[in-house]
């Protein structure tokens, strides 16, 4: 078996005239998680959507499990491989758990309505993401971090192998950024799911990522495992910004601590004070 789910050879994209990413050649390991970091307008996101089959390559392929997947059939792709947009809008008045069904529809059809399989994968999912007594509220009723449970619900519904989420932990606070991210490290430890994100916060991606990937120049700059990828000089090449860089005492990694300006504590005999 493969070690790779998805592997994207010679893969340029665009907007008109504007190239965002250029012969990028990345392959996604299985199983694991994978994030990318880098500046923004860096194109993490356009390479995000275009391996959901989003956004159509100007040259190059996408493959999931070695195949091509813009020859593969919507429905296909749609029970192996899952993306969460960033900021998703629910349409008005729909209920959680109206929201959480559409994750299905990849396995209706004329001859197949909807089943007790179905029902028992949106139960799941809704407990999975603690939505359960939630599922009746409508979705623009709910906090932000309430909201990516029930798009994260949804996806789970599709029951995919593959989850691609850009930038999950947006306009969340700190508590529901962890809340979110440990839900998806569970995901992926408990069921082995391959999970690929778009983060902007350098410490999380370190402290969650199996595989970091920093995108720059329109390719793939650097990637490896956080432990590797995270170095002061790593940082300033990506951007531009000079850091010093820690580890995390409980977890062992990287901590990137940016330099400029801010109050300047100083100690006395290991006392701090300030300046």
């Amino acid at each position: 078996m493969s070690e790779i789910q998805i592997n994207i050879k010679n893969l340029s994209l665009a907007y008109g005239d504007t190239t965002i990413i250029d012969s990028l050649n990345l392959a996604i390991p299985k199983g694991k998680i994978t994030v990318f970091i880098g500046r923004n307008g860096c194109g993490k996101s356009t390479l995000l959507q275009a391996m959901g089959r989003l956004i159509k390559p100007r040259t190059g392929s996408v493959f999931l499990d070695d195949r091509d997947i813009l020859k593969m059939d919507s429905k296909e792709v749609a029970k192996e491989l899952s993306i969460l947009p960033q900021s998703p809008i629910a349409p008005e008045g729909v209920t959680v758990e109206q929201l959480v069904k559409q994750g299905r529809y990849p396995y209706q059809s004329t001859f197949k309505q909807w089943t007790q399989e179905d029902e028992t994968t949106v139960n799941h999912a809704l407990t999975v993401t603690n939505m359960e007594e939630l599922q009746n509220k409508h979705v623009n009723e709910l906090s932000g971090g309430q909201r990516q449970r029930a798009w994260i619900a949804l996806n789970l519904t599709q029951n995919t192998d593959t989850l691609l989420l850009d930038e999950p932990t947006t306009y969340l606070d700190l508590s529901h950024q962890i809340e979110i991210l440990d839900l998806l490290y569970e995901m992926n430890r408990k069921d082995n799911r391959t999970i690929v994100m778009v983060l902007h916060d350098i410490n999380l991606a370190s402290r969650y990522a199996d595989h970091l990937v920093a995108i720059k120049d329109q390719k793939v700059f650097i990637q490896g495992v956080p432990e590797a990828i995270i170095t002061s000089e790593n940082i300033e090449r990506i951007y531009g910004l000079k850091c010093r860089i820690g580890f995390d005492s409980k977890f062992g990694t990287p901590i990137c601590y940016p330099e400029g300006k801010g109050r300047n504590i100083k100690t006395n005999n290991g006392i701090y004070e300030l300046a």
